[in-house]
């Protein structure tokens, strides 16, 4: 016996060679207490016992230690894994935590999270809170929630949810022919279809016996019940403020009333659960899923959608699409790139001007004012060569192709949604998500009734006067104005910061030298120029973004939009179009202003007077965009991804940094979702926008970078897998919501695929030097052996010395230097039309003119001529929809006839029992009369 009055083999300690830790597994319970262990709950003594045990001697003092520690043991005697309440049979569906504050604003909060808890318990749900002592950290207390069944079934009727009503009949596609060949791609099929396929129909309380109930504690997913008690959470009062009725999770998070409120993981990603009765879905979809071994592998979608639901489900859906069409892009961009790098040594542009005897002896205008002296074409030579990787034929082709492959993308995806619709019960959700998903924050708001004019039903709508309304338009759209502006003139700084440095390159630069050094044959001015400035225009990129986000988020709350999806699309477009300024406004300033507003040496353009513009190397613009875009792309993907899997893994491993040492017994399942990172309402959005940007890039300016969709598709196969892994494994359980589509990104995209024609076309026309190429080698061309002999000579004009500026006129002329050559189209500087437009610039422009509408209308009617031909919908999943709403309302039908002859017949019979009786008792007092 120990001194507790206990066998010594009721308890077992295990001590740890590596800490100081001890492991207690213990079967301790009061024996005046039968009734504790039937129920669950296990007898506990007061937290001070050591301080009442008899004398102070160490021996004592251990023993009260150790019996404090066996208590909070045993609390959690079930698992750490537990997901259940302590009477192992209610399902924990959310959590809530709170750190009770010792001052007087701790008792106002004390005040709001009991009123609060009153009112949850009033609404049906049931409620368990684990006391601060039994914590990690001994300061956190967890409230536990469980919704039993009276609760959910109300709400699932509330808020229309489709449940199982039959197993689903129709026969199953035919299995494709390619299925042996794909099978190392695929996952198990109890992976991919965790749950058999059944019709299904809304949830009804009067109609519990039509739906297919073997389990009430089962039949509603852990996603569909966190759904409902965050539905309850976000609508529950909690008191008066003000003379205003307080309410929603939401705001007693923001006051930190609560410090958390979260749905649990069903267990520890990398192992199962200990209970038979969770599911370990989480340790499948991290086996299966998010570890990057798996990146070949196709999606478990279905388990994704059971597990984090629907939204969740279907951007991964979505970006795994996605992903699969940017295999064939890449592969033909590949090709492209391919193409140009076996013809490089072949391009006559090129090479003429590393001729020694051509590009060697054209000596060229000096590239800035004063400080830059002449120098000679050959200089270019690396550059040029680079440049043909880009900018050949194959760029052309390329570029059309990819106005057909947005066109298949976007296509084919409605018709992969329409199939995912159908398969997660969403074909009819719009229009429940209208009517039920309002904001809390809006239904706050609500102050006066009004008519539906199509449900005819009366609403709560918020009161908004006209000069009220205006104001706050004119302020959101002021604030939007201004940060775009300022996006505008941090480009603009950008831009001007390029010619200070373009100067500061070219003045340095050694003619006599440049040919003996390989760094200078590579590092032109151009080039150091657009790398320095593509980096310095990434970091304001992503410090503007910084700020702006939180301005859009104060914007959007502002408006009080009504509903969950209204909230959401108004705050992605005003994202997207800063977003799209930030991102774009240098590509597009390389891709179609740079070079083409240079002057030329007797009247260079300056900006502000001061900096002159700046030009293009002689072999096009086209390498410096592919530069701007290389850098940004690139950057931005990896930032991504430091952002979205490093950053939560540090603050994870910070916050779990102390747990690591206790034993696994006193580290509960809510403690360690308490640790992790909160997903957040808006998680999704930045995964949407940031893929839409990505795929802005790969379609805007794709006829510069050929290479573009293939980064895209090594980043999005890492893209999926990051994705999955934090979701599983560092951030806490997000609550489940519904989404029938991508939602306005659609658009979006159709926008994007729309501007991306007319983009691809102008980059072709006026960055790449494609079209005087072509006009020369059909129009201008002196040789017959070689049409493209004399190019570089013909594009290039004349230029006499003498006719500087005196702002223009270079400081040094040690090589005498009478005439020098620029990039144009202009008269020599003897004849009569001295330095005007030549006959071949107006022929190249029109040319280029002719290009752009040509290539245009051919892709857009090559894009409409396939959209058409590719119904949104597939046929056999019209076929199904059809089937599943037939067969559903003849179930219900048979059953309503059912309920109503059944019904009928027990009236039938207590009129005919009436009628019995009547005719007794007349019998009984006739006899008695005779």
């Amino acid at each position: 016996m120990n001194p507790f009055g206990h066998r010594e083999h009721e308890t077992l300690i295990e001590m740890s060679a590596t800490t100081d830790d001890f492991s207690i597994l213990t079967d301790f319970q009061n024996p005046d207490s039968p009734g504790e262990e039937a129920n669950g709950t296990l007898y506990e003594i007061n937290s001070n016992a050591d301080s009442e045990l008899p004398g102070n001697s160490e021996k004592w003092r251990k023993h009260g230690l150790f019996l404090k520690s066996r208590l909070r043991i045993d609390k959690h005697h079930q698992s750490k894994d537990s997901v259940f309440f302590r009477d192992g049979i209610r399902r924990i569906d959310f959590v809530l935590s709170y750190i009770d504050e010792p001052v007087k604003e701790g008792d106002k909060k004390a005040e709001r999270r009991k009123e609060f808890e009153i009112n949850l318990e009033k609404s049906g749900l049931e409620l368990e809170t684990e006391d601060k002592k039994e914590s990690e950290n001994g300061k956190t207390y967890f409230v536990k929630i469980h919704a039993p069944w009276e609760v959910l079934s109300t709400y699932a009727e509330v808020l229309n949810i489709k449940v199982p009503i039959k197993e689903n009949d129709i026969p199953p596609p035919m299995e494709n022919p390619l299925h042996f060949v794909l099978k190392p791609f695929r996952l198990p099929e109890n992976v991919m279809h965790p749950e058999p396929d059944y019709f299904t129909a809304p949830f009804s309380k009067q109609k519990q016996e039509l739906f297919l109930i073997e389990d009430e504690n089962s039949f509603f997913s852990p996603a569909t019940r966190n759904r409902i008690v965050y539905y309850i959470l976000s609508r529950c009062h909690y008191g008066t403020e003000e003379g205003k009725k307080k309410f929603g999770i939401k705001r007693l998070l923001n006051n930190a009333t609560y410090t958390a409120a979260y749905p649990l993981h069903d267990c520890q990603y990398w192992k199962k659960a200990r209970d038979e009765k969770c599911e370990s879905e989480r340790f499948t979809l991290y086996m299966q899923w998010a570890r990057f071994a798996q990146f070949y592998k196709e999606q478990p979608l279905d388990l994704i959608r059971k597990y984090y639901g629907e939204k969740i489900g279907i951007y991964f859906a979505w970006l795994g699409f996605y992903t699969e069409m940017l295999f064939l892009a890449a592969i033909v961009g590949l090709i492209c790139f391919l193409y140009g790098l076996i013809t490089m040594d072949d391009s006559n542009s090129s090479k003429q001007i590393c001729d020694p005897e051509i590009g060697g002896q054209i000596i060229m205008c000096p590239l800035c004012d004063k400080r830059c002296e002449f120098w000679r074409l050959n200089t270019t030579c690396e550059p040029s060569r680079y440049s043909h990787l880009f900018d050949n034929v194959a760029t052309l082709f390329f570029a059309i192709f990819m106005g057909i492959w947005v066109t298949l993308f976007l296509e084919f995806w409605k018709r992969r949604q329409a199939r995912l619709e159908y398969e997660w019960d969403l074909v009819d959700f719009e229009e429940e998500q209208q009517q039920l998903q309002l904001r809390p924050e809006y239904e706050a708001k609500c102050t006066k009734r009004k008519k539906n004019p199509v449900t005819q039903e009366i609403e709560l709508v918020v009161k908004r006067s006209k000069v009220n309304l205006l104001s706050k338009l004119f302020l959101c759209w002021m604030s939007i104005v201004f940060w775009i502006s300022l996006i505008i003139a941090s480009m603009i700084a950008v831009i001007v910061y390029r010619l200070a440095v373009y100067a500061a390159f070219a003045s340095i630069m050694e003619n006599n030298q440049l040919e003996d050094n390989p760094i200078s044959s590579l590092l032109t001015p151009q080039l150091a120029t657009s790398v320095t400035a593509s980096c310095l225009n990434f970091v304001i990129i992503m410090i503007l973004n910084f700020l702006y986000e939180r301005v859009a988020i104060w914007i959007t709350d502002m408006e009080i939009p009504r509903t969950h999806l209204e909230y959401e699309n108004r705050l992605t477009m005003k994202m997207f179009l800063f977003q799209f300024v930030n991102y774009y406004s240098s590509c597009f300033y390389v891709a179609f202003f740079k070079g083409k507003f240079a002057g030329f040496p007797a009247d260079y353009t300056y900006m502000f007077n001061k900096w002159r513009n700046e030009e293009c190397d002689p072999a096009g613009c086209l390498i410096e965009l592919t530069t701007q875009l290389t850098i940004v792309m690139a950057g931005k993907q990896i930032w991504g991804n430091i952002q979205e899997a490093i950053v939560p893994w540090i603050w994870n491993w910070w916050g779990r940094r102390k747990a690591r040492n206790n034993p696994e017994n006193l580290y509960s399942r809510w403690e360690q979702d308490y640790d992790m990172q909160t997903f957040g309402g808006l998680g999704l959005f930045y995964e949407y926008l940031e893929m839409v940007i990505q795929f802005g890039f790969i379609t805007l300016f794709v006829a510069s970078f050929p290479l573009a969709p293939l980064l895209a598709l090594l980043n999005n196969i890492l893209e999926i897998r990051v994705d999955s892994w934090k979701l599983t494994t560092q951030f806490r359980r997000p609550v489940a919501s519904k989404a029938h589509s991508i939602g306005v990104w659609q658009e979006i995209l159709n926008g994007m695929a729309i501007l991306s024609v007319v983009t691809n076309a102008f980059i072709v026309a006026f960055t790449s030097d494609m079209i005087p190429r072509l006009v020369y080698y059909y129009a201008y061309s002196e040789y017959e052996h070689s049409l493209m002999d004399g190019y570089i000579s013909s594009s290039l004009s004349i230029f006499n010395v003498s006719d500087f500026k005196e702002k223009s006129m270079p400081n040094e002329n040690p090589m005498n230097i009478t005439l020098c050559r620029y990039r144009d189209y202009r008269y020599p500087p003897d004849h009569e039309r001295k330095y005007m437009h030549t006959m071949q610039f107006w022929h190249v422009l029109a040319a280029k003119m002719a290009f752009i509408i040509i290539m245009e209308h051919v892709v857009f009617i090559v894009k409409f001529f396939v959209a058409w031909l590719i119904p949104d919908v597939p046929s056999e999943v019209k076929a199904r929809v059809k089937r599943e709403k037939y067969l559903t309302q003849k179930i219900l039908h048979e059953y309503e006839l059912y309920k109503l002859k059944e019904k009928l017949s027990g009236r039938q019979y207590c009129e005919d029992a009436e009628k019995q009786v009547i005719a007794t008792e007349g019998k009984v007092q006739l006899s008695e009369a005779m």
